[in-house]
């Protein structure tokens, strides 16, 4: 499915600058369908009147609506909170920071992207875990094929990021990992946002499986038990903050990139 061409228009509209907007969510996972809303992830940067008086700007916003027949909700976190949340080994902002599928950047996005490999430890096995779990617990409750995927697709990209140091959201580049019945589950997906799954006697014991997988490439990891990245992360806030809402500061000598959509 491809994205909608206006998406670069969004961050343009939105009440504080954006640091990043990034596609997460179906698109990002491999597997959207026709009726797919899109998932917009990212940072804002309150100005510093924001910050240090008595009035505190929003550290999230949320905000859903519809255009041209396509659903957007987008989610922004303070520059603050957002790296707050990845140096605690939060898998989602990892996954946000990291996407390919990138509707406007900065250098501080640049930036804070190089610096995601120092902030990876074994214990962000313990995000990907807990997701599974969640969304296999509402798989059981619903039938419905989206928590089936997502649940293999959590399972795969913690595996791959134990064992590689690597992130990949991408379950369709993950296939290695699962089970064979995988690809015609995508297929399944793409053709309906909330189809149910179709019966899958083995899914119990595959899940199962890939959960002892993904805890065993945790103990064996060579990733480290904690980040390195305190520091580096704390001088990028504080020097964007500085700026105001000159986003443009930054030690990372990159150019913006534009929209990936496809």
């Amino acid at each position: 499915m491809r994205l909608p061409d206006w998406l670069p228009e969004i961050p343009g509209e939105q009440p504080h600058p954006l640091a990043f907007a990034t596609v997460s969510g179906a698109h990002l996972y491999g597997f959207p369908s026709a009726d797919s809303d899109v998932d917009l992830r990212g940072v804002h940067v309150l100005p510093v009147e924001q910050v240090v008086g008595l009035t505190v700007g929003p550290q999230t916003l949320d905000r859903t609506w519809t255009r041209d027949g396509v659903e957007v909700d987008l989610v922004t976190h303070d520059l603050a909170k957002f790296c707050r949340l990845l140096l605690n080994r939060n898998g989602y902002v990892l996954e946000q920071l990291l996407s390919p599928l990138v509707v406007t950047s900065s250098p501080a996005h640049e930036e804070l992207a190089a610096l995601a490999p120092r902030c990876l430890t074994r214990h962000h096995a313990h995000h990907y875990l807990g997701f599974a779990r969640t969304q296999w617990r509402l798989y059981e409750r619903t039938g419905e094929l989206k928590p089936l995927l997502y649940t293999f697709r959590v399972l795969a990209t913690g595996i791959h990021l134990m064992r590689t140091g690597a992130l990949e959201a991408d379950l369709t580049r993950l296939y290695a990992y699962g089970p064979g019945y995988l690809p015609e589950l995508v297929a399944a997906k793409r053709e309906a946002e909330h189809g149910a799954a179709p019966p899958i006697p083995q899914a119990a014991g595959d899940v199962a499986r890939l959960t002892a997988e993904l805890e065993a490439a945790r103990d064996a990891s060579s990733l480290p038990e904690a980040g390195g990245a305190h520091q580096a992360v704390h001088e990028l806030v504080v020097r964007t903050r500085l700026a105001g809402a000159g986003i443009q500061v930054g030690s990372a000598d990159s150019t913006s990139r534009t929209a990936n959509t496809r």
